[in-house]
């Protein structure tokens, strides 16, 4: 029987981010996948801001960024002609260090991630299937096969990153319920012509349907996506020749050549548990939601991230297990929102009802207008769009409030002409953040848990974003806020820490260290 630390059910965007995060924390793992080798569709194509800074934290960043394309404007269309054209290169201006939105094929990024999985010296196991698995308490035994032969390995945990159909969630026999809108869509992507914004995204609404045109790659094919035509949704296959009359009239786009063309029906379900025992699920094992925002893999990659950094701490005995408690509550918590609000957003843009029809044709435009060429409205769409937004404050390893953060927070960005206060996060480590005066006396008493304080120089900048003078923030290794206290009280911080055993990574280094001054942003 051998023997792993972590075993990876599956190796699309989830189950990659997994294995490269918990290898760059140094926790042994096995990786593999049914598939002979990587997808070669580029399926999800947005990649959202708070991707980019993990990827940033692990070091990635430049390499994807390099690989796709950032979109400078939404321009929406509707039969009547040009109706909005909105700013997207930098409508997250001091919300994140990725303010612009982004798209790359999900085939282009899954083979930047197993490219840096294999320099870090894992392959991806191909061919391979799990045919069984037992959690014995102290231990999941799986059962592999690969190409006829099977194996008997020995892991201290099981993640279930593999898709919808997730071989790991039926062999819990956990619940997936939800359900399937009743609307058919395609996706394709092709060369052609047409009014196409270049460096951009083009969207066109109907009274009766919507399409999406984006660049897919730097090469200069296009994304397009759409409902169905009526006539075709019950045909048994639908080729891209019996609906291009359509396509073409609803996009905008002659097509010359087509690269890949598919039909496919969207599900919206959540799974009643993502862990037991030793057994997690992650990514779309756990949930699938409709492509409304581009949410689906980024939610998958960040459920890696919150997991990997889990249980690397309990592997390597830097925590109690009770840390792992905190996973579901605070995946299962967004993934529940998440399919609420793409459910709505989704019905209302797919609906063939004439009167929500004039509705979105003549509503949309207006609403986003508003949003985007508005300070406050640009900052809330990127927000919610970005996943910038999303907080943990009633999971289980919150605590506390200081100014307008609270525990379970995305620690908030701060940049100045010297750097950034997301520099610190590359050390995948607990640490504290002083936006101010550091105090003696707090300094010293901390000094034996051997966490990181960082202090930055107070700035317009640090107080736009909510943070308090001189309060003190205890922020987690995926850079969300843990504890949150406008005092600097070392008792309250030790309690924490002492409350699930944390130690850091690295138990020698320097406890304290000031940053250059931070200045506003222009």
């Amino acid at each position: 029987m051998s023997k792993t630390k972590v075993l990876i059910a599956g190796a699309g965007p989830t189950g990659l981010t997994l294995a490269l995060w918990l290898t760059k924390l140094g926790v042994p793992v096995r990786i593999f996948d049914k598939a002979a080798g990587p997808g070669e569709t580029s399926r999800a194509l947005a990649v959202q801001a708070r991707t980019l800074e993990f990827h940033r934290q692990i070091g990635i960043v430049e390499d994807v960024l390099a690989e796709g394309v950032r979109l400078e404007r939404l321009t929406v269309h509707t039969p009547a002609g040009v109706a909005a054209r909105l700013p997207l290169s930098d409508f997250g201006r001091g919300i994140s260090p990725y303010s612009f939105a982004f798209a790359l094929p999900q085939d282009v990024h899954e083979r930047v991630l197993i490219t840096h999985l294999e320099r870090a010296g894992v392959e991806v196991e191909r061919n391979t299937e799990l045919v069984a698995f037992e959690d014995e308490g102290d231990a999941v035994v799986a059962t592999l096969s690969h190409e006829g032969r099977t194996e008997t390995v020995s892991a201290a945990y099981l993640a279930g990153c593999d898709g919808a159909r997730s071989t790991v969630r039926h062999g819990l026999n956990i619940g997936f319920p939800g359900g399937t809108y009743e609307q058919a869509f395609y996706v394709a992507d092709v060369r052609g012509r047409g009014e196409i914004t270049r460096n951009g995204m083009d969207t066109t609404i109907s009274t009766y349907g919507f399409a999406i045109v984006m660049p897919v790659r730097q090469s200069g094919s296009v994304r397009l996506i759409g409902i169905v035509p009526k006539a075709h949704e019950a045909d048994e296959t639908i080729s891209f020749e019996a609906i291009r009359a359509d396509v073409e009239r609803e996009t905008g786009v002659t097509v010359d050549e087509i690269n890949w063309f598919s039909t496919y029906r969207v599900h919206h379900r959540v799974a009643e548990r993502f862990r037991v025992g030793r057994v997690f699920l992650v990514g779309d094992a756990g949930h699938i939601h409709s492509p409304a925002g581009g949410q689906g893999m980024n939610t998958g990659m960040g459920d890696a991230v919150n997991l990997a950094w889990k249980l690397a701490a309990v592997v390597q005995g830097r925590a109690d297990p009770r840390l792992l408690d905190s996973y579901e509550p605070e995946r299962i918590a967004f993934a529940k929102k998440l399919i609420e609000s793409t459910d709505t957003a989704f019905r209302f843009i797919t609906s063939r009802s004439r009167l929500i029809g004039l509705l979105r044709r003549y509503l949309i435009p207006k609403i986003l207008n508003m949003l985007l060429h508005t300070s406050f409205g640009s900052r809330f769409f990127f927000g919610v769009i970005s996943q910038a937004a999303i907080q943990y404050r009633a999971g289980p390893i919150s605590s506390g409030t200081a100014g307008k953060v609270s525990g379970g927070d995305r620690l908030p960005y701060v940049a100045g002409a010297n750097g950034d206060n997301f520099e610190p996060l590359r050390s995948l480590d607990w640490q504290i953040h002083v936006y101010g005066e550091v105090n003696a006396d707090f300094r010293s008493m901390l000094a034996p848990t051997g966490i990181a304080v960082h202090a930055f120089a107070w700035s317009d900048t640090a107080e736009k974003a909510g943070l308090q003078h001189d309060a003190a923030y205890l922020v987690r290794p995926d850079g969300h806020v843990a504890l949150a206290s406008p005092v600097q009280e070392a008792a309250s911080f030790q309690r924490y820490l002492a409350g699930l055993a944390i130690r850091p990574r690295t138990a020698e280094r320097a406890p304290y260290r000031v940053l250059g001054t931070m200045h506003s942003l222009a």
